[in-house]
């Protein structure tokens, strides 16, 4: 089968485009690299937020729902519950105290796999990680008040929490080709390619964890990355092969999508690297204006009209 490179993004529903770009881009120090729609609900805004290019792995997104009469979510099994970041060793202390200037309580989550953990809560109650890495070589958005020692790196992972970890653990394995990289207790690493942060996914066993639901603060779903159109078609096909519901291929600009559900519920993206977010934009301007697909450009008036205006910090 061919090789998945690890993560691609994670997509959330929030509540506020305000606050998500406050807490995401001012707080955390991401790039607002795209500001598109949700291409299958246009009303309604898709923040991409990462690295200086987007890099696959660095990326999470977003979409604003709170003015839609979306009900507020419930974490539990079938859901991504933990988003985490990784930032350089040593840099903890720095994110402590800027979580308590802003008023936002760091929860001290102890050391995971020879990492140390903190997380607070995201304006949506979202629950994010900042993970104190070793061996995280990838470059950061630098902002002003963010110098590279201390900044965000990318996505470290994600935490999948379910009732029985069995089933997902043999399709990411079997399928997906990552492999066991270690235990803690109920949780179980997976990773694929060299196991870097930005290539790991946690297996958190929970047996008499409620189900999930969808809405306002919960991830809607995860997207692993994979080099090429082919090879997404390679995957597509062995999944329905084996017999997963598999949609066809959805074009999303920046990249292409196939999407199913893995055995404990998570919704699962399979996303291509490329093109990427420059096809769009020069790299000096990414984010700075509504970027809508080709076949939404006749309705950019109508579709504008339904968006808040917005401030990018």
């Amino acid at each position: 089968m061919p090789e998945i490179k690890g993560l691609h993004h994670v997509t959330a529903t929030v509540e506020n485009p305000h606050e998500d770009l406050d807490f995401y881009v001012r707080l955390l120090g991401l790039r607002l690299v795209k500001r598109t729609v949700n291409f299958d609900n246009p009303g309604v805004y898709h923040f991409y937020y990462g690295n200086a290019h987007g890099s696959p792995g660095t990326i999470m997104t977003t979409f604003p729902y709170g003015e839609m009469g979306v009900r507020v979510g419930d974490k539990g099994a079938g859901q991504v519950t933990a988003t985490s970041f990784s930032v350089p060793a040593g840099s903890l202390d720095f994110w402590r105290g800027r979580f308590e200037q802003a008023g936002i309580p760091a929860r001290e989550a102890g050391r995971r796999f020879d990492e140390e953990v903190i997380e607070v809560d995201d304006p949506s109650g979202l629950v994010i990680e900042v993970i104190a890495s070793l061996n995280d070589l990838r470059a950061p958005w630098v902002r002003p008040e963010i110098r590279a020692a201390r900044a965000i790196l990318g996505v470290h992972s994600v935490t999948l929490e379910l009732n029985d970890l069995g089933p997902t653990k043999e399709m990411f394995e079997g399928v997906l080709g990552f492999r066991e990289d270690g235990r803690e207790e109920d949780r179980v690493r997976l990773a694929t390619a060299d196991g870097r942060p930005g290539q790991i996914i946690d297996l958190l066993d929970v047996p008499t964890a409620p189900k999930g639901i969808n809405g306002i603060g919960t991830v809607h779903h995860v997207a692993v990355a994979i080099g090429s159109d082919e090879e997404q078609l390679a995957v597509q096909e062995e999944l329905r092969r084996i017999g997963y519901n598999v949609t066809d291929v959805r074009d999303r600009q920046y990249f292409h999508s196939i999407y199913f559900r893995e055995p404990g519920g998570v919704l699962i993206e399979v996303a291509t690297a490329g093109p990427g977010f420059l096809i769009d934009e020069e790299e000096d301007r990414l984010g700075s204006e509504l970027r809508l697909p080709p076949w939404e450009e006749p309705r950019r008036e109508a579709i504008s009209s339904l968006l808040p205006d917005i401030e990018v910090p």
